[in-house]
């Protein structure tokens, strides 16, 4: 008699991962302000690329993203923000 593999094969537990639940931080707090002039917290949403961090990595809802997308541009443009993270001596060089 052919058996069934499968039955014979102990079970496994699939372990999958279960993400929190990601809440906006400026939707809990209603005091901070998303201002281009605030560098510090804006370098928070940034990566050490200098690309905009994702929706789904900052856990901020869309439109604070959007306005974070918005005063990161502003900081960029007025050069409080880098656009990229070379730093100026390998810019010379070449």
């Amino acid at each position: 008699m052919a058996t069934n593999s499968r039955s014979e094969r102990p079970r496994r537990r699939s372990r999958r991962y279960v993400s929190r639940p990601k809440i906006c931080q400026f939707c809990v707090e209603k005091s901070t302000n998303i201002d281009y002039k605030n560098t510090d917290l804006l370098r928070r949403f940034i990566t050490e690329q200098g690309k905009i961090r994702p929706r789904r990595q900052t856990g901020t809802c869309s439109k604070h993203q959007r306005q974070l997308a918005r005063e990161i541009k502003r900081a960029r443009h007025i050069a409080l923000l880098p656009f990229t993270s070379e730093p100026w001596s390998d810019a010379i060089r070449r």
